[in-house]
Formats: structure tokens, C-alpha cells, sequence
């Protein structure tokens, strides 16, 4: 179970700028703190390979089919980032259609999706420069694998993150990140209930 950390109403939670590795701090709401826009040069860092305990054990007690569809909704929530870019290609979206003919039909073929895979990740490559779209390619790619892997689905999410943060002003890419760590929890408990009824 996801542990959640009360806070007392009195105080509230903040990123300053002397804070910049991501961990709340807690002041007392009755303290004026004023942090300018422009003092936030830079955002904190942010790994791919970082992996959230509480997800990587769902994920291990989850089958699946129900992997693939979470790892799908992770990069449909990003995947505009590309596709708003570069409308003429449409190699992510179609790692993503390759994955729901899986869980569609359940017939897997390893060059297919080997090649849905390595088509969107070179699409990552060709835009160059680290930015939203770049991450969502990427995310597509992984969540593809998660066909031949059910791990790469976690993957998949992780990209997904990365876009948002690439996506984010540095004032509010802490809680945006949060945000979405939490709603691809949340998600990825809904669809184990949605689909065990089934």
C-alpha cells in the first residue's frame, strides 16, 4: 500500500529555491515566503532508471495484458507532445497500435514488435535535442516492448515522466511530476480491479 504523509493544515508544503532537490519543505503557513519565477534557473535533476518501490511491486503482482493497457495510458497522456511536433510521423503511435493488436488478438510476433519498437525509439534519436517529444517517443517505445517484457512497462511510465518534466516550467515540474507518479499509481490499481472482473 502507497503510504501517504499527512501534513498538518497549518503548514504548507513548497520548493524554494535554497530546496531545489525535490523534498517538500514544510513552513508554517502564517510565513509570507516569496519565490520569484525567475529565481528557478534551473530544474532538479530527473533519471529514467529511478524506480518507485511502491510501483515496481504492483507491477510485479500484476499480469500482463493489464501492464500493456497501463503502459498504453501512460503515453497516451503524453504522447501529444509528439505527435503536435511532428504530425507526419507516426512511428510511436504506431508502437502503440502494435500493442493493442497484442492485447487485442493476443498473437505476438517478436519482429513486429521489435520493429515497432526500434522505429519509434530512432524517431526519438532524429529530433536531436532532449525536450518533451523526445521522451515521448521513447515512452511509446517501451511500452511497446512491454509485449515481448511486462517490465517495460515500467519503463514506459518512466518516459512518460520524463516528457512532463521536460514539458514543465521548473516552478512547478516537482508537483507536476507528483501528480503524475500518483494519477499512474492510482491507474495501474483501477485496471487490476477493472480487469480481474472481467
Amino acid at each position: 500500500m502507497r503510504q501517504k504523509f499527512p501534513i498538518a493544515k497549518e503548514y504548507a508544503r513548497c520548493t524554494t529555491d535554497l530546496n531545489r532537490t525535490g523534498i517538500p519543505s514544510l513552513l508554517p503557513k502564517s510565513k509570507k515566503l516569496l519565490i520569484k519565477r525567475e529565481n528557478i534557473k534551473e530544474k532538479s535533476k530527473f533519471s529514467v532508471t529511478y524506480k518507485d518501490e511502491s510501483i515496481v511491486e504492483l507491477v510485479s503482482k500484476t499480469d500482463h495484458k493489464t501492464l500493456a493497457v497501463w503502459a498504453i495510458d501512460c503515453v497516451e497522456r503524453v504522447l501529444p507532445y509528439f505527435e503536435e511536433k511532428y504530425p507526419e510521423d507516426h512511428r510511436p503511435r504506431n508502437a502503440i497500435t502494435t500493442l493493442r493488436n497484442w492485447i487485442r488478438t493476443g498473437i505476438f510476433k517478436m519482429a513486429d514488435v521489435r520493429k515497432a519498437a526500434l522505429d519509434s525509439h530512432a524517431a526519438a534519436r532524429e529530433i536531436g535535442e532532449d525536450n518533451a517529444a523526445r521522451s515521448a517517443a521513447r515512452a511509446a517505445g517501451q511500452a511497446v516492448a512491454t509485449a515481448h517484457v511486462p517490465t517495460h512497462s515500467v519503463g514506459a511510465a518512466n518516459y512518460a515522466l520524463q516528457a512532463i518534466y521536460r514539458a514543465t516550467d521548473p516552478f512547478d515540474v516537482n508537483a507536476a511530476i507528483a501528480k503524475e507518479r500518483d494519477w499512474q499509481y492510482q491507474h495501474l490499481l483501477d485496471l487490476r480491479k477493472k480487469l480481474k472482473k472481467k
